[in-house]
Parts: C-alpha cells; structure tokens; sequence
C-alpha cells in the first residue's frame, strides 16, 4: 500500500510532536482565557521544537493579531488559530514545486558532507524514473573517491548509468561530460553531485561558479534546478549553513532530510522564514520511496492533529 505524504510525515514526526504538539495540549488545558503569560508560554514551546527565535517572534506576533481579529480569547481555540498561521509560513507558490514534466532538466545538488546528498540523489533518481523519465548521474564531487563509488552504488541500484572520472579530476569537466552524455542520448533529467566543502568557501564559490558557467554555455535549454541538502537533525546549525551557501549559489529549493529521525522537525519552518528559499522535498525514511514532495498544509495538519 502506498502511504500518502500525510501519513508518511504523521509518522516521521513523532518526536517532534512529542516535543511541540504534546507539550501545547498540556499548556492550554491549563488555562481558560488567553493572556500574555500564555503566549510566553507558547512562545518557549515553539523555540524548543527549533523553529528559532526569529522565527517563533514573527510566529506569535501573527498569532497575537489573528487572535484579536478573529476576536478568540478562549484558550481551547489557540491550537487552529496557530494551525493557520504556521501553514500561512508554510505556503508554497506553485513556482516552487519541483517540476516533473520539465525535459529536459539539469539538477545540481549542494550541501556539505553528510547531509545525505547522496542517498537524495539516488531517492531523487528514482523518482524520476519511476514517472517514466530517463535518468543520467554525474559524479561532480571529485574531491573524495567515496563519493564516486557511493555515487556508482545508488547508479546501479536505481538503474541508471553515472558519469564519473577519477578522484581529483575537475569538477566543471565532470559535468561537460555528463551534458554531453545527456544531449547524445536526449536524457530527460541529469541529476548532478558537487563537492560541500563549505570549511574553503573561496574553492567552494570558484568551483561552483564554473560549474554554473559549464551549465549556462553547453545546457542553456535545460531547466536548471540547485538544490541545497540539509540535515534536519542539525537543528539550527542547518540554518547557518544555508545562509552560507546562499551566498554562493543561486539556490532554487531546499531539500531538508532526515526529518523522521529528528526532534526538531520546526526547523522547516525557520528554514522557509529566515533563509526564504522554499522547501521543496523532504526525507521521511530510508527507503527509496520516502523522499516527498513537501506539502506545507498536510505538514502543519499532521504536526498538530
């Protein structure tokens, strides 16, 4: 039976709504009528889940004046009003879903080692496949032979062919190669691996700047799609390093994984609000069909019953 993305993150929360939604149930069944120690209150359950300071602020402000325009003061009503502001934080543009019936299409895939950047890569590469598009992997981190072979690994469990060269080779050349495979046998989507070394961000931006260079002068007619990997687990220190690597690069889409595993699943809200680039897919388990195309609504839905 396939799950829907509904009960597959209902289930991957766990540990999360432990942390927020259990805690919020508690709270208000302590209180008749809302007043400010109740929003404090609030306010430190939302920090505690990692959605961040930043972000929990703006959360209760627009929790606070909803709350007043909706003229609720009964503490029993809190939960769907705040339902509606996080999914208000979650609101996705139809622009900012990844795109299944673009060919072709090129996909670059960021983020610092890991993340699992290669585990998305394969789930991604089978995704694609089973829709009924060709698939083409380039191993674009040259830097650990590891990678490569990982790389190679999901190629062959996927059922798909990857582009590779030697540990140490360029990085640009690796991906010329990998276009040129896909133009020769007119691939629907080349799904491309790159180095996360984001310790040297002055190689960092120089790779990833021919890298792009390669994309725009031999690709011009593909989609092109960055992806920034991020490990849901790392709290806010995947916020830090999604600031870093909008910095040099022109981001189109998060992916955050690990999302079942982790207590701190809020941090998909902060990602949205502090870095503003939209979460597009989600890692829910370790199987291959549990990378999921993020859906703000059934998220928040499945967050607080």
């Amino acid at each position: 039976m396939i799950k829907s993305f509904f009960e597959k993150v209902t289930r991957g929360l766990v540990k999360t709504r432990t942390q927020l939604t259990d805690r919020l149930d508690l709270l208000l069944n302590q209180y008749g009528e809302i007043d400010e120690e109740l929003l404090e209150e609030i306010e430190d359950i939302l920090i505690s889940a990692d959605l961040g300071m930043t972000t929990t602020l703006r959360m209760i402000q627009d929790l606070r004046e909803a709350l007043v325009e909706k003229k609720i003061n009964d503490a029993s009503r809190v939960l769907e009003v705040l339902k509606e502001v996080m999914m208000q934080h979650l609101s996705l543009e139809a622009t900012d879903r990844l795109a299944y019936d673009q060919r072709p299409q090129m996909l670059l895939i960021i983020g610092v080692n890991g993340v699992g950047k290669t585990t998305t890569i394969g789930k991604l590469a089978h995704k694609f496949k089973s829709g009924g598009q060709s698939v083409l992997l380039v191993a674009g981190d040259t830097f650990r032979a590891a990678a490569i072979d990982q790389l190679k690994t999901w190629g062959e469990r996927v059922g798909v062919e990857t582009i590779a060269q030697q540990a140490g080779s360029d990085p640009a050349s690796v991906i010329f190669d990998g276009i040129s495979a896909a133009k020769a046998r007119n691939t629907d989507v080349l799904i491309c691996d790159t180095a996360g070394r984001l310790h040297n961000k002055k190689n960092l931006v120089m790779e990833l700047g021919k890298i792009f260079k390669v994309a725009r002068r031999e690709y011009p007619e593909a989609k092109l799609e960055v992806l920034l990997v991020l490990d849901a687990t790392t709290g806010q220190n995947a916020i830090a390093q999604a600031k870093a690597f909008k910095e040099v690069a022109d981001i189109t889409g998060i992916v955050l994984t690990k999302l079942d595993g982790s207590a701190k699943g809020g941090i998909i809200f902060a990602v949205k609000d502090e870095v503003g680039i939209p979460v597009k897919l989600v890692g829910l388990g370790e199987g291959l069909d549990d990378l999921e195309d993020f859906d703000g609504a059934a998220f928040v839905n499945a967050l607080l019953g």
